[in-house]
């Protein structure tokens, strides 16, 4: 009720302010990119809080309303037109060199920050702005692998949703067979991980006693998850995922449980992506998890792997394996290569190879796979690989069917965070230290 009740009173205002507006100015128009240029130098000189969010709410449904190619030229005319005000940084910019004072050193950074900022929080003001803007960073996102011109513009959007968008503003929900079903529909859509084919599967993931599902909101994005996490209560730490999919398989009476997997994280707005939340996400579902099952002692993932393929791909077109070795990978190409016997020695090699992946490939300092970043990144060590953890189709494309388990050892965190970030260390266990000093890439390629 109080967020139906603040967004019509936004809409009220905003209902008001458009009137103030036709009163001073007669209609806006928005047909275009100059047209909507010309109101957001409008709104940046405005001062009035009723005229600015109408005068927001009008840049932002011109712009949603323009065809493609008009988007982004508005896109263009806000890297291009809207930056820092070059002769007022070069004052500021004499004058704390003249005298480096407080007062100074805040007037450069004002001098500094470009001009569209301060437009992309005004038109945060509108009522849905923040949909709004988020929608408008996914568009930005997308061209941008095209149109690096661009580009100049994302770390505006990073600076201010980093702070909009802060831990401490988002509310975590359990999500349930009770939760509203426009809500779930938008679970079953942005699922990432592991694939929900229908609302029975839904069921089977949300419905069983040993079943959570926990989700990260914006006071702004009511009904829209930002974040969520599923988990399954079990009994020693799972290997397979396939098994967790399949609510024949569930525990039953949670006090036998142990372990809590987390088997799925989904980032839900693309628009939000590299912003991040998944650390305090599962920090917060880590307490939550204690404070109703106590005895719980053990909380790991069952990760996907999903650059391992495409790394190991380059890896065979370098050549630096041996002709046996590469006899054996070859037969990877062939897509029911998993089914019957696998040969040990090829077992063998993907484990020592998928190891070595995980603890020595890199991206700079960091590990080159994304999920490995994120969860060493959190402080969890990489405790073990999973042979055919994921024997479903998009599992043997990105993985070989491999899955991890991180295990967050909850009195380790803060230090293993630390570490990672200090010394850009790969914690993992002595089990997956031996295979990746085991892999014959080891010897190519000293750590």
């Amino acid at each position: 009720m109080s967020d139906t009740f603040f967004s019509d009173l936004l809409a009220s205002i905003a209902d008001r302010g458009r009137s103030l507006l036709r009163l001073r100015r007669g209609s806006h128009r928005a047909g275009s990119d100059r047209d909507l240029a010309e109101l957001a130098e409008a709104l940046l000189s405005e001062r009035g809080e009723a005229s600015g969010m109408a005068l927001a709410g009008t840049i932002l449904a011109g712009y949603e309303g323009l065809a493609a190619e008009g988007r982004r030229a508005f896109l263009h005319r806000l890297v291009d037109e809207f930056g820092c005000d070059h002769q007022r940084l070069g004052k500021a910019i004499e004058a704390y060199r003249a005298d480096p004072a407080p007062k100074a050193v805040l007037d450069l950074h004002y001098a500094a920050e470009p001009r569209r900022q301060e437009l992309i929080r005004r038109l945060n003001l509108a009522p849905g702005g923040t949909a709004a803007l988020v929608r408008m960073r996914e568009e930005l996102l997308r061209v941008m692998r095209e149109d690096r011109e661009l580009a100049g513009m994302d770390p505006d959007f990073v600076h201010l949703f980093s702070s909009w968008f802060n831990p401490g503003f988002l509310v975590l929900r359990p999500i349930d067979w009770s939760t509203p079903a426009n809500i779930l529909e938008k679970i079953i859509r942005y699922e990432a991980v592991h694939e929900i084919g229908t609302w029975d599967d839904l069921r089977d993931r949300l419905a069983p006693p040993d079943r959570r599902c926990f989700a990260f909101f914006h006071p702004q994005l009511p009904d829209e998850p930002i974040i969520f996490i599923e988990v399954a209560l079990t009994r020693g730490m799972s290997a397979q995922v396939q098994p967790l999919l399949d609510i024949r398989t569930q525990l039953g009476d949670t006090a036998n449980a142990d372990c809590a997997m987390f088997y799925s994280i989904t980032n839900c707005q693309e628009g939000l992506r590299g912003i991040s939340f998944g650390n305090q996400l599962i920090k917060q579902v880590v307490e939550d998890l204690k404070d109703e099952f106590p005895h719980i002692k053990r909380f790991a993932t069952l990760s996907p792997i999903p650059g391992f393929r495409r790394w190991l791909e380059g890896e065979m077109r370098g050549a630096p394996l041996s002709p046996a070795d590469a006899e054996l990978l070859a037969r990877l190409a062939d897509p029911a290569w998993h089914l019957g016997e696998v040969p040990e020695p090829l077992q063998t090699l993907l484990m020592r190879l998928c190891a070595y992946y995980l603890l020595k490939a890199k991206s700079g300092l960091e590990p080159l796979d994304p999920v490995a970043r994120f969860h060493l990144g959190n402080g969890a060590v990489l405790e073990r690989l999973n042979w055919m953890g994921d024997v479903s189709e998009q599992g043997m494309q990105r993985s070989a069917g491999m899955m991890v388990n991180y295990v967050y050892w909850l009195d380790e965190l803060e230090r293993n965070h630390e570490r990672y970030f200090r010394d850009h260390h790969v914690l993992a266990s002595p089990a997956n230290e031996r295979l990746a000093r085991e892999c014959p890439l080891a010897a190519e390629k000293p750590a």
